[in-house]
């Protein structure tokens, strides 16, 4: 059997640090001009339109864009226009596609129709000769370079840094701009962290919760789609504000439930959860800054909050490698899937 730092998950979650400090030089002068695009003609609002780890980024954009840039954000389904042929009234929008492969036909028809209802269509996407780059008005390379193992990994963590630097070059916001200068640095560091206990505590694990909230979400989303990909293990995600209206009802003892937590406002709450669910006998693991409980996952020091999940998630990747192979899965061929999803 391989070893963990064998797989392609492995090493290609590894290049998110080169692949960011490359998206950082080679985009720059694209997003200078964007951004002074768009402060000059702001959108009414914007759109996402995404499927998989990518619509999970999207999550991330929407509580990114809807706090730094203050312009509501919402995600469209493909179906809308792919299957019902809806029109919908764009005009004066944002709409932001975004695909590793771009290739996906829903995914194309959206952005068309968003097009022609007189949107701006800007694609986010690491194929650069795709159909959707071909499409769009406005393209932002992932720069994460081929992605080999079914599961992304790099290009998912490409996109929330892209989604970052859009924001910082649209709001000319000199302090997130600081911030992503360190990111590489940030995620260089991070790459280390120890997350064997969730490796080891979850690998007899049958159900799993995975807990987040504001900039988490979305990485609560990626982590839980993950484990049921690469490590055929049904986990759900949740919003630490939504996870008591119901689904605690499944937590009781041993039930395994991992907490992700960034310090924007939303940690307090999500620790209190994270509190509650252990006095009813639930087995926690909780990664959030500066937390000291036995169950705590490390994190760096210093880590702003807004790129808080993309070092969560970074390490998540690392430690989710092992599981599967700990749980007698390839992480990087899961069953019954490929790496270009082509829905209609």
């Amino acid at each position: 059997m391989k070893a963990a730092s064998d797989t392609l998950m492995y090493q290609e979650a590894m290049e998110t640090a080169a692949v960011v400090e490359r998206q950082l030089s080679e985009n720059a002068a694209t997003l200078t001009v964007l951004g002074q695009r768009l402060r000059a003609q702001p959108p009414r609002f914007i759109v996402t339109c995404a499927r998989g780890s990518s619509d999970h980024a999207a999550a991330y954009a929407k509580y990114v864009f809807e706090t730094r840039l203050g312009l509501i954000t919402a995600s469209a389904s493909p179906s809308i226009s792919s299957i019902y042929d809806a029109n919908l009234h764009l005009d004066g929008a944002l709409f932001i596609a975004i695909s590793q492969s771009g290739k996906s036909p829903d995914l194309l028809r959206s952005a068309q129709a968003a097009k022609d209802a007189g949107a701006l269509v800007l694609a986010i996407v690491n194929v650069e000769d795709s159909p959707l780059a071909a499409l769009a008005d406005t393209v932002i390379p992932l720069r994460a370079g081929p992605e080999r193992s079914v599961a992304a990994t790099k290009s998912y963590l490409a996109t929330l840094a892209a989604i970052l630097q859009l924001t910082a070059h649209w709001s000319n916001d000199s302090e997130l701009h600081a911030v992503l200068a360190r990111l590489p640095d940030d995620l260089r560091r991070g790459w280390d962290a120890d997350w064997s206990a969730l490796t080891h505590g979850l690998r007899d694990a049958k159900n799993l919760f995975v807990v987040g909230r504001g900039y988490g979400f979305g990485a609560a989303l990626e982590a839980a789609l993950k484990l049921k990909e690469t490590c055929g293990l049904h986990a759900e995600a949740f919003s630490a504000a939504e996870v008591k209206h119901g689904p605690m009802a499944l937590v009781g003892d041993g039930f395994p439930v991992l907490f992700f937590a960034q310090d924007d406002g939303t940690q307090d709450n999500t620790v209190a959860v994270a509190d509650e669910f252990r006095s009813r006998g639930a087995r926690v693991w909780l990664a959030a800054p500066g937390a000291k409980a036995a169950d705590a996952l490390p994190l760096p020091h210093n880590i702003a909050p807004i790129v808080t999940p993309l070092l969560v998630v970074q390490s998540f990747y690392r430690a989710a490698s092992a599981l599967a192979l700990t749980r007698g899965y390839d992480p990087d061929v899961p069953p019954h899937l490929r790496k270009v999803t082509e829905t209609m």
